[in-house]
């Protein structure tokens, strides 16, 4: 054999060596999927969070409403015995009508940045506790590596999304929402507190 072929034949050995002690280190390797959409549904932390959102906004909600539906019922007054008033009349009925409605156009408005405000704080401390308790489970069962946002496919194996729901309801909601909104109302957490919709 020359001196060539057996420095490749030798280089080779090596090197098939080295693959052979690499590969059982990442067939070792503890790997785990969280699918992070359903915990932001699933958990009892989130739904704590979506039920206090609309136990904060629900008067502010109805008073809106109340109030559209006193304007709707002025505008139908106006479309249906507009011909039988007088000009004073049907004159001060449609100022009303459009001083109403711009006042409600500006309420609507303080109370989406309002409802958007607070949701977005309850949003982050939502987001803070799930990745805690992911990161809790995962050192607790000495995973390596837990994937979330970004896996094309992951076989049904790897996925502790179920543990991590079970060990969410099993800590509880620690700190529900806090109502520190200031007056009137403050999208994620909740789907139950939208604003009317002004004319």
């Amino acid at each position: 054999m020359s001196r060539r072929l057996r420095s490749v034949v030798v280089s080779g050995i090596f090197g098939l060596a080295a693959a052979v002690t690499v590969t059982p280190a990442w067939a070792d390797l503890k790997i785990g999927v969280v699918q992070y959409a359903r915990l932001m549904q699933e958990s009892p932390q989130a739904k704590a969070a979506q039920e206090a959102l609309r136990g904060e906004f629900s008067g502010k909600q109805k008073e809106l409403q109340g109030q559209q539906a006193a304007l709707k019922a002025k505008e139908e007054s106006l479309q249906k015995d507009g011909a039988t008033m007088t000009l004073e009349q049907r004159t001060k009925l449609e100022k009303d009508l459009r001083d109403g409605n711009r006042e409600l156009q500006q309420k609507v408005q303080a109370y989406q940045d309002d409802f958007n405000a607070r949701q977005n704080e309850e949003l982050s401390k939502l987001q803070k506790a799930l990745v805690e308790e992911v990161q809790s489970y995962a050192q607790g069962e000495k995973f390596d590596l837990v994937l979330a946002d970004g896996v094309i496919f992951a076989g049904p194996q790897l996925d502790i999304t179920p543990q991590v729901l079970a060990a969410l309801q099993a800590h509880g909601v620690r700190s529900p929402a806090s109502g520190s909104s200031s007056g009137a109302g403050s999208s994620g957490a909740s789907k139950g507190a939208t604003a009317p919709k002004s004319k």
